[in-house]
């Protein structure tokens, strides 16, 4: 059992809605593997962050990334920093991933940089830039397609996901034959 799509980008990309929408239209179950770090560690990302250490949190996420693709058959989206690891990028290898691709200029529209994200917490722009540059050519590494989320609403960028992975709507009885 694997997911039927797996979304990667950075913060501001979408993953979330996205995700949520596309699992609504497949008829099938959403899961986010930063909820379900924060669910295992009872607190939240920045806060284990901080408390903690990045390294703690890359264990937590990579352990995440491994159950999730292992148990969840649906739609599932994985935190910015989570191809960082090898082993991760390896697990993605074969599977339906999507690269959702943003613009900074559009990550700051949708979620702005004063949000909580701990590696974005000094001169958020900036870092923002720098995680690209390392992060981008890792994402299209373990993508299947690249879908570009800049200018184009939710459901635009759901439809996207569904063509780049060539996925079908579930039947609903309704249709017509003819």
């Amino acid at each position: 059992m694997t997911p039927v799509a797996v979304l990667v980008g950075p913060p501001g990309a979408g993953k979330t809605t996205v995700g949520s929408l596309l699992a609504e239209r497949l008829g099938t179950d959403y899961r986010d593997t930063d909820r379900d770090v924060e669910e295992r560690a009872g607190k939240p990302i920045p806060e284990i962050f901080f408390s903690e250490g990045e390294p703690h949190f890359r264990e937590l996420e990579r352990e995440a990334v491994r159950a999730a693709v292992a148990e969840h058959p649906g739609v599932l989206s994985l935190g910015g920093g989570a191809i960082m690891d090898r082993r991760t990028r390896e697990l993605l290898l074969g599977l339906p991933v999507v690269f959702l691709d943003v613009a900074l200029a559009d990550a700051v529209k949708r979620v702005g940089l004063d949000a909580p994200r701990p590696l974005l917490a000094v001169n958020p722009r900036q870092q923002w830039r720098t995680l690209m540059e390392e992060r981008r050519p890792l994402y299209t590494q373990v993508a299947r397609a690249v879908v570009s989320t800049g200018d184009h609403t939710p459901q635009e960028v759901v439809d996207a996901v569904l063509d780049a992975l060539e996925l079908r709507l579930p039947a609903t009885g309704t249709e017509n034959p003819t």
